[in-house]
């Protein structure tokens, strides 16, 4: 059973529409501020914390301080949400979180990030927006789409083809200047596009090479 302790607020955002937190072996606790989530840790520690940067009670930066300097506390994967100005994603930078994400709030991005932090060994990921082709199988039938962002985590992907969440599909892409390359993937995040054929999905690696994920975060380091 994996623990999540999320912020109130980012809650609600997210129990708008079903996602894979909504699972039977992921439990769910709900922290009204930073000291509450903090509070909650300390009494069943979580795999993950989803916590906000400004809190009245207790900021992004203590929150993430208490935490690791507690040797019982600070294994927990520590995500923060933020506004996107320049002032507090240089706070974001200084704190021991694993990941933050900026507001307005693309959940999307933040479900991929909490996919990537429960379930695979946490990394750094830069997000790169590029459009290619993809192709691949999912439950042994083929599919083709394209691509809106990748990371060294996952992808938008855009297609015609029905998928639903927790799909694993097997996809192969190609990189501006790089081989095609193949990865297996999760989707974590069905949304409708702008036309009624089409649906955007957000995807998560389970398995990518170390090759794929070099040549991602370079184009994105560019």
């Amino acid at each position: 059973m994996k623990r999540v302790i999320i912020a109130e607020d980012i809650n609600a955002v997210l129990r708008k529409e079903h996602n894979f937190l909504s699972r039977s072996d992921i439990s769910i606790a709900v922290a009204e501020s930073n000291s509450s989530a903090f509070a909650l840790h300390k009494q069943q520690q979580a795999d993950l914390i989803i916590a906000k940067l400004d809190d009245q009670e207790l900021t992004g930066e203590k929150l993430c301080s208490l935490i690791r300097k507690d040797s019982k506390l600070r294994n927990v994967s520590i995500m923060i949400v933020c506004s996107g100005d320049s002032a507090d994603l240089k706070r974001c930078v200084k704190c021991s979180a694993n990941a933050f994400v900026s507001s307005p709030l693309n959940t999307v991005i933040l479900l991929q990030e909490a996919y990537q932090l429960l379930n695979i060994a946490s990394r750094k990921s830069y997000r790169l927006e590029l459009k290619v082709k993809c192709e691949g199988t999912t439950k042994g039938r083929p599919f083709a789409g394209h691509t809106k962002n990748v990371s060294a985590t996952g992808m938008m992907l855009e297609s015609r083809v029905d998928l639903l969440e927790g799909d694993i599909i097997i996809c192969a892409f190609s990189l501006p200047g790089s081989r095609k390359m193949t990865a297996t993937a999760e989707v974590v995040r069905v949304i409708a596009g702008k036309q009624a054929k089409e649906k955007i999905y957000g995807v998560c690696f389970t398995d990518v090479s170390p090759e794929a994920v070099s040549a991602i975060e370079a184009l994105a380091g560019e």
